[in-house]
Order: C-alpha cells, then structure tokens, then sequence
C-alpha cells in the first residue's frame, strides 16, 4: 500500500528564480530558497519518489487533468513574465501509473479527470520552480494536476480525497504540494514594479497572518469555515484549489496538526507567500 509522507503549502513566484540570477535582485527570496531547498530535504530522508504537485499556474477551464507523461523533459521560459523566467531546462520522470490511479479515483468519486501524455505538454512554473530546489538530482517523480479555475472549495476537497485513495492503492510514497500563494491580488500595471517585495493590500496581509497563525496553532476547522471567503476576498490562486485539495488529503476539518511555518510570510508583487510543513496524522501516514 502506498503512503503519503509529506504535504506542504510552498510558494513558486517567479521572483524567486530571479534571486538566484546574477544582477541587482541576487538574494532577494534567500529565505524561501532555503525554505524550498528543506522541503526537498525532508521528501528525500522521508523516502519519497513521487512529487505530486497541485499546480496553480496549470490552469483548466473544465474538469481536472494529470500530466502523466513518462518523462518531463524541455526548456521553459515564462509567457506571462518571460524576462523573470526563460532558459531553464528541466528533465524529471513522470507517473504515469498514479496518474492514472489518481484519474480512476476522481472519477469514482463523481467528477471528471483525464491524463495526458501529449509531447508538448510541459510544465508550469509553479512546479518548475521549487523543483529546482527539492529535486535537483532528478531522482524523484513529478506528476502535476491543474487546478480548475471555476471549481469550487467543495470540489477541490474531494479531488484531495481522492488523490488520498489512489496514494494508497499505489506503491508509492508521495510527498504533496500544493503551489500557490495565499493572498493573489496583483497591483495595477503601472506599480506593479515598485511592489516586488510588498503585499498589494493591508487587508490581505492581515487576513493571510491570520490563517498562517490558523495553521501553526492547528485551528484547522476555524481556517476552512472561512476558506471560501478568504478564496473569494483576497482573490485566490487557481481559486486556493490546491490550498482545499491539501486539507481534504489530510482529513479536512478532523485534521489538528500544526504547521511548521519554514520562511517568513513575504509580499512578491502584491501577493502573500510561505512555505508551510503540515505534520501528518497517523492515519495517512
């Protein structure tokens, strides 16, 4: 039977390659490389060999989709901040067997999913980035699924389940991520440049301490009866899809855990950003 043996809130902005490019922002997000590069630390010495990536940068329209390919291997480069992110080669083995484990278990569950396989299906920055830093001799599998942009908390929660039944019907043990930001509202266009480091909104970063603190303490029923407004209010990523899918993995409101927070909460152009460690319960693990 498989296992799940890790689940974690990480960010992916892409200012966070720029920190590891030479230049004026050289440095800038040390904190959340560390905090990326312990991640990938804690899924080797757990064993992992499968990276299954909630990606809210692979945004679907209509049901939900795995990229199940053998092998994940081009060059990217970024259509939505290409001077942020380009030339970056990247070659990992896929899943194909979760995936379509993963497919098997969202259908049962009543919704629709499909994997693919198709040559030009790449990855995301959202997945591309913090492999970098977690899975930088390749040695584990990645496996993303898209986030729905019009799905709802409810949805994501199940698709979470589900993904918790395929793991076990599997032989694998899978480290979980889910990759996006807490609050996602981007400042207007012309100042945007001056809030690289900065949250676009008080409001926002009070709301995000707040869950951060929800998090730490455990307060995990208190956090998900105000996770559709907080998705709604402080304009989540990939509608905080990957944000549900990592609590209904983990047992939803019956889940006390206490995350350990591993970077300090930043702004990255207007939006809200951490690395989270979610201990498991015994029994997902």
């Amino acid at each position: 039977m498989g296992e799940l043996v890790m689940a974690a809130k990480i960010t992916h902005v892409p200012s966070i390659w720029l920190s590891i490019q030479p230049g004026k922002h050289f440095g800038i997000r040390r904190n959340a490389e560390l905090a990326l590069t312990e991640i990938g630390r804690r899924a080797h010495e757990r064993g992992a060999d499968t990276f299954l990536v909630a990606d809210t940068h692979w945004l679907n329209s209509i049901g939900f989709h795995l990229n199940g390919k053998e092998r994940h291997q081009a060059t990217y480069v970024s259509h939505e901040l290409p001077h942020f992110i380009h030339d970056l080669a990247y070659d990992y083995q896929g899943d194909p067997e979760l995936a379509e484990l993963v497919r098997e278990e969202i259908v049962a569950g009543g919704q629709k999913a499909r994997v693919h396989d198709y040559n030009d299906l790449g990855l995301e920055y959202a997945t591309l980035v913090p492999m970098y830093f977690m899975n930088k001799d390749s040695s584990i599998r990645v496996l993303p699924i898209g986030c729905n942009m019009y799905s709802t908390i409810e949805e994501n929660r199940r698709i979470g389940e589900a993904l918790m039944r395929a793991i076990r019907r599997s032989d694998r043990k899978v480290a979980f991520l889910a990759s996006g930001s807490l609050s996602h509202a981007f400042p207007a266009n012309e100042i945007a440049e001056s809030m690289l480091d900065d949250v676009s909104s008080e409001i926002n970063r009070q709301v995000d301490i707040s869950v951060l603190d929800m998090w730490t303490q455990g307060r995990t029923a208190e956090f998900l009866e105000m996770l559709p407004d907080y998705n709604k209010r402080c304009t989540g990523e990939g509608a905080m899809a990957d944000t549900a899918m990592l609590f209904g993995l983990l047992g939803w409101e019956n889940y006390t855990g206490n995350g350990e927070q591993l970077c300090p909460y930043f702004g990255s152009s207007g939006t809200g950003q951490v690395v989270v460690d979610f201990p498991l319960p015994a029994e997902v693990s």
